[in-house]
């Protein structure tokens, strides 16, 4: 596989995480809490890909089921117990940039933990850390990592649909500033396992019910616009109740302002009673926004970014920081 960006070359990292993946008979694979599809998608497809290439392999997926996503997408998450972390376990890491995320947290109780991430390295960890901020998607990274080694490792329909539907997923089906060229190529070569991307992948990914477009509904009568073009909707837990959803539901509806002229960032506020925060996801056309995102306890992308909000008191605060970055 031809890959076309070349701006870090990890070579001998690969090699390294490869070498490990074959040292440990024991492997878990963890992912961020609140999960979105690159980071269930990259998880089941690590697993996945490891079970299909080294059969010998104990490898368990953790960490919470997605409301919508399991088991529609992915499989429902595997129970592991205390006692299979030990001196042969391996803990992969992927698409978390800051340890505090991870969905689990026994992931540093293996004998090696490894990060396999393509957000801004502001958290280093792990005893290897392949960190690529160039690609789009953290399966986009494990894709390329795969790539070098040409066909000499196979890559199955089922990994390659789960790989697929992580780079569609942070890439905006292709269409966000973080696709590149690489971007296109590795997608060919997933395509050419055989998978049907509309069957397969799009289907299940945007499949929404008559409970879903009740909510839609009611956020389109309830968003707020700023004079500088941030919209934005607050969903309270209250108000989740009423409309039968959960608080990590609320950022689904994000991107309902991306393509509306005047509006350049858009957000989605959720209140979370179980961590006593509002959960904040931001989006924006061109402008960088995760710098505004750090300052609320979060981060992310340039485009793509997520914070918390202690109280709604800090909410017209929050608007005015955003509004800053617009002229």
């Amino acid at each position: 596989m031809k890959l076309f960006n070349k701006k870090q070359d990890h070579t001998k990292l690969y090699f390294e995480i490869l070498q490990a993946i074959k040292k440990y008979p024991k492997i878990v694979v963890f992912r961020h809490v609140i999960p979105d599809f690159d980071a269930l998608g990259t998880q089941w497809g690590v697993a996945t890909w490891i079970k299909d290439n080294f059969p010998l392999k104990q490898v368990k997926v953790v960490g919470e089921d997605h409301p919508t996503f399991t088991p529609r997408l992915y499989p429902k998450m595997q129970k592991v117990s205390d006692k299979f972390f030990d001196k042969k376990t391996l803990c992969l890491i992927v698409d978390t940039a800051n340890i505090d995320r991870i969905d689990d947290s026994r992931f540093d109780r293996g004998a090696m933990m490894i990060k396999v991430d393509h957000h801004p390295n502001v958290n280093p960890f792990g005893d290897l850390c392949l960190v690529e901020t160039d690609t789009c998607a953290a399966s986009e990274l494990w894709m390329k990592m795969i790539g070098t080694y040409g066909k000499k490792y196979q890559l199955t329909k089922k990994a390659a649909t789960y790989f697929y539907s992580g780079i569609a997923g942070d890439s905006g089906r292709f269409m966000y500033q973080s696709t590149t060229p690489q971007t296109f190529e590795i997608a060919k070569r997933i395509l050419e396992t055989g998978i049907n991307a509309h069957d397969d992948v799009y289907l299940k990914m945007y499949e929404k019910t008559l409970d879903d477009l009740k909510i839609t509904a009611y956020l389109l009568n309830h968003y707020q616009v700023s004079k500088k073009g941030v919209a934005y909707y607050v969903l309270s837990h209250q108000e989740q109740t009423d409309l039968g959803m959960l608080a990590s539901q609320g950022k689904d509806n994000v991107n309902l302002f991306s393509n509306i002229k005047d509006v350049h960032i858009w957000c989605s506020i959720s209140e979370d009673i179980k961590d006593k925060v509002w959960r904040v996801s931001i989006r924006s056309k061109k402008v960088q926004i995760n710098h505004v995102a750090q300052q609320y306890q979060g981060g992310g992308h340039a485009q793509a970014s997520g914070c918390k909000l202690t109280s709604l008191d800090q909410l017209p605060q929050f608007i005015a920081d955003l509004d800053k970055l617009l002229k």
